[in-house]
């Protein structure tokens, strides 16, 4: 059974910085890809940071130099680390999961809030 479960959220003023786990379970790191996501009030989600198994990390403009997107196969976890936050990063932040090689790897995980107060 795959899982994929966050954590690492919380309150944080504009600035400062957290760093956000995704703990998972049931994949094999080396044929998937790893994203992070969020979703704000009122808004659609949107790609933060992906890890693929063929290459480097990739991220969303508004959170390049700001964020970034790492993995320890060895605990297969995904981790964001979030510096200089700002009040628009506060969004429900996702972990996904999914696969060039295999259709049927589609997961998400429960989120984690994060809020940043200016």
């Amino acid at each position: 059974q795959v899982r994929l479960v966050e954590s690492g959220g919380g309150y944080v003023q504009a600035g400062g910085s957290l760093r956000l786990s995704c703990a998972t379970s049931g994949l094999s790191f080396s044929i998937v890809n790893m994203g992070w996501y969020r979703q704000a009030p009122g808004k659609e989600r949107e790609l933060v940071a992906l890890i693929t198994s063929g290459s480097g990390p990739n991220y969303a403009d508004f959170v390049k130099g700001r964020f970034t997107i790492s993995s320890d196969t060895a605990k297969n976890t995904v981790y964001l680390q979030m510096n200089s936050l700002k009040p628009e990063d506060t969004a429900v932040y996702y972990c996904h999961a999914e696969s060039d090689l295999d259709d049927s790897i589609d997961y998400w995980g429960q989120g984690t809030q994060v809020t940043v107060s200016s």
